[in-house]
C-alpha cells in the first residue's frame, strides 16, 4: 500500500493523517503553488504591521483615540491571531492607548458564538488575560452606517464596534467561491453586520450571479470587477475600518505573509498574491479525486467540493472529501439546519453533478447534522474509518484508477 500525508486539525494540535491507499492506484498530488512556503519569523511579522499601506503607522493613528476595537475572524479561518495580535497591541501601547479602551470582537458573521476555549485557540492565554473579547451578535444591537450603492444594501453594524473611534481588522485571504477572496471588508459585512444585511447582501449576489450566462464576475478567485466585492468594501467604508490587516498561510496552516493599512490597497495587494499562492495545476480526467480540507475543515462540505467535481471523469468518476472537524460543521444561522424540516432563511446543499458517480465524506467525528449540507441520494456515501472508504472504492474502481489528491481542497483554486 501506498501511504499518503494530510495536514489536519489546526485547533486541536495540528497533526499530519497517515492514509494508506492501493498500490495499482495512480496517484498525483495537486498542490497549490505555496503550498511549502516557510512560516515567517516575528519580526517580519511585525514589520510588515509597523510599515503599513497607504496610512501612517498605527501608532499615530490611535494617538489621541478614545476606544479601539481589534475585529477578528472566527474558528472556521486557520488565522493564528495569537501571531499577529501582540504586534498590533505594542503599537497601541506606544501611542498611550491603556489597556481599559481596547477590545476585541469576533467577526462571527452568522455563525454560532465562540467560548472561551475557542478564543484562547485563537488570540492566546496573553489576551484573554488582559482584554475583553466578545462575540458579534447579529440579531441585535447594530447602528445604520449607511446604504451601499452595488446592490443597495442597508448596512448595520454590530453597535460596540460603532461606539469606537479606532477600528482595527484582521482576517485571512483565501479563495471564496463567490467573492473571489475571503479577508477584506468581509470582517465587517458579513463579519460584524446585522442578520438582515448580511441576507440580504448574499440574496442581492445570488440573483444578479442568475443573469450571467458566460464569465460571471462572481466564483473562486474571480476578483476585479467582482460586485459582491464591491459591495462588501462599500459596507466596510461606511463602517470606519482604519487599519486592515490580512495574512496568507501555507498548507499547514503557517503565516507566510502579512499585510497591513488602507482597506482597498492594502486588500488588492494581498489578492494579488493570493493569486499566485493558492493557484494549482488542474487536473482533468480523474476516476477518483481525494479532497482534503484543514484550514476551512469546519465548512468542509461547502467549501470542499468544487475542484474536486471539476477535476473528475466526464465519463464518470468518484470523489472522497476528508472532512476531520471534531467541532463539527459550522453553525449557520442564515445557511445551516435547525431541524428536520427547518433551516437558516437561505439553507442550500451541494449537489454532486450528473457526472460525477459516487461522493463519500470522510469524517473520524461522526457528525450525522452536519451531512445536511450536501443533498442526500444514492451517490452519497458517509464512512468514519478508512478501511471503509477503501472498500467502497478500491473494488469498484479496480485497477489502475487513476487518482488525484488536493491536500488542503478548501483553500486550493484552479487560476482564472
Amino acid at each position: 500500500m501506498n501511504t499518503i500525508s494530510l495536514p489536519q486539525l489546526p485547533w486541536h494540535g495540528t497533526k499530519e493523517l497517515k492514509l494508506n491507499l492501493p498500490d495499482s492506484w495512480q496517484v498525483e498530488l495537486y498542490h497549490m503553488a505555496g503550498w511549502n512556503r516557510p512560516a515567517m519569523k516575528p519580526e517580519e511579522i511585525k514589520a510588515a504591521i509597523t510599515n503599513p499601506i497607504g496610512i501612517a503607522p498605527i501608532r499615530e493613528l490611535a494617538r489621541g483615540k478614545n476606544e479601539v476595537v481589534i475585529i477578528f475572524d472566527d474558528m472556521t479561518r486557520a488565522t493564528r491571531l495569537a501571531e499577529i495580535a501582540p504586534f498590533v497591541l505594542e503599537e497601541l501601547s506606544k501611542a498611550g492607548i491603556p489597556d481599559n479602551k481596547i477590545r476585541f470582537v469576533c467577526a462571527l458573521g452568522c455563525h454560532g458564538a465562540h467560548n472561551r476555549l475557542d478564543f484562547a485557540k485563537k488570540l492566546g492565554e496573553e489576551i484573554l488575560a488582559r482584554f475583553p473579547v466578545y462575540n458579534h451578535n447579529p440579531f441585535a444591537h447594530c447602528t445604520y452606517v449607511g446604504t451601499t450603492n452595488t446592490y443597495k444594501t442597508k448596512v448595520y453594524i454590530n453597535k460596540e464596534v460603532m461606539k469606537c473611534d479606532l477600528k482595527i481588522g484582521i482576517g485571512l485571504v483565501v479563495p471564496h467561491p463567490a467573492s473571489g477572496f475571503g479577508g477584506g471588508g468581509k470582517i465587517i459585512l458579513p463579519g460584524v453586520a446585522s442578520y438582515e444585511a448580511i441576507e440580504y447582501n448574499h440574496r442581492a449576489a445570488l440573483e444578479d450571479m442568475t443573469g450571467y450566462q458566460d464569465n460571471p464576475p462572481y466564483g473562486m478567485g474571480i476578483f476585479d470587477n467582482n460586485p459582491l466585492r464591491f459591495d462588501i468594501e462599500e459596507a466596510a467604508t461606511m463602517a470606519g475600518l482604519d487599519v486592515l490587516i490580512n495574512c496568507i498561510i501555507n498548507t499547514w496552516g503557517e503565516t507566510v505573509s502579512v499585510f497591513a493599512g488602507d482597506l482597498v490597497p492594502t486588500y488588492a495587494t494581498a489578492v494579488r498574491e493570493a493569486k499566485f499562492h493558492y493557484n494549482t495545476p488542474e487536473a482533468k480526467g480523474e476516476n477518483i479525486v481525494i479532497a482534503n480540507t484543514f484550514a476551512k475543515a469546519s465548512e468542509a462540505i461547502a467549501v470542499g467540493l468544487g475542484t474536486a467535481f471539476r477535476a473528475t471523469s466526464p465519463q464518470g468518476g468518484d470523489v472522497i472529501l476528508i472532512a476531520n472537524a471534531p467541532d463539527g460543521q459550522v453553525t449557520h444561522y442564515l445557511m445551516g439546519t435547525f431541524g428536520k424540516n427547518t433551516s437558516g432563511e437561505m439553507g442550500f446543499r451541494v449537489r454532486a453533478p450528473r457526472h460525477v458517480n459516487r461522493v463519500c465524506i470522510f469524517s473520524e467525528y461522526p457528525d450525522v447534522t452536519g451531512r445536511y449540507y450536501i443533498e442526500g441520494s444514492d451517490k452519497v456515501l458517509f464512512a468514519n474509518n478508512w478501511n471503509d472508504v477503501l472498500k467502497n472504492f478500491q473494488n469498484t474502481d479496480g485497477t489502475g484508477a487513476k487518482v488525484a489528491i488536493y491536500p488542503g481542497a478548501d483553500i486550493q483554486y484552479i487560476g482564472q
